[in-house]
């Protein structure tokens, strides 16, 4: 997987202030070191701290594959704050992603996802876990057919632009629920259709994941105004929407 960071390149920071700081992480980029990954070199908790010149703090997570904002605290206490606003679900968050088929109108997901474990990292965990609460909401944007046979069933392939809204945070949840709608997402390795993935990289030069963490809205912990952060979709995703006759400018999507 490539990442577009350069090793001299900055994040773009989307938001800061004297307690909270929020990037746009690019698709490919670990949040943090991990031993599953030992050969990587680039991290986004290591380049923030780097660029401001502080100690910051994870408070969620994004998924190596995923784009879009990222955020850190400033402080233990403030990671703490935060760390319990997104336990509690007392946010919005916004995503856009690329599925394979057309959702026709909007809807709510309530399927209960089991907790997906490491083989060797989570070795020593228990196995047999109930089913988690999972809600997504969900919203069909765009919609394409171009003329090509990716699979053999269908002369055509068909593609929708949809905006999530995860209601809960369970790992890979958006992922797994539009697997589960039998709509995967474009570029997904682990949860997606193969033969699309494989289409989009050779037809489109596009191997990344198609989802983009692309809103999140919340209530400051310390100062208590609403807060609104938005991230870019980016020029090569931007590139996709046009040759699909879909708005192209990031206007159009704030």
């Amino acid at each position: 997987m490539t990442i577009t960071v350069g090793k001299t390149e900055m994040l773009n920071i989307l938001y800061q202030d004297e307690y909270l700081v929020a990037i746009d992480k690019p698709a490919g980029l670990l949040v943090h070191r991990s031993w599953l990954d030992s050969h990587e070199t680039q991290f986004a908790m290591q380049m923030v701290r780097d660029q401001i010149g502080q100690h910051v703090y994870t408070v969620h997570r994004l998924d190596r594959p995923t784009s879009g904002i990222l955020l850190f605290a400033l402080s233990s206490e403030v990671a703490r704050q935060m760390s319990e606003i997104f336990q509690a679900h007392a946010l919005t968050k916004r995503y856009l992603a690329v599925v394979r088929g057309w959702i026709n109108e909007a809807g709510t997901l309530d399927y209960a996802l089991k907790q997906e474990l490491d083989k060797i990292a989570d070795k020593d965990a228990t196995q047999d876990k109930e089913a988690q609460e999972a809600i997504t909401h969900y919203k069909p944007l765009h919609q394409v057919e171009i003329p090509y046979a990716v699979s053999k069933n269908h002369p055509t392939s068909r593609y929708c632009l949809m905006e999530l809204e995860p209601q809960t945070g369970r790992k890979h949840q958006l992922r797994r629920h539009m697997k589960h709608l039998f709509h995967p997402i474009v570029g997904d390795t682990s949860h997606g259709d193969g033969r699309h993935n494989v289409f989009y990289r050779e037809h489109f030069e596009l191997s990344r994941l198609l989802l983009i963490a692309k809103s999140l809205s919340f209530i400051h912990p310390v100062t208590h105004a609403p807060i609104h952060i938005e991230a870019d979709i980016g020029e090569e995703v931007l590139a996709l929407f046009a040759k699909f006759n879909w708005p192209a400018t990031e206007a159009e999507y704030r």
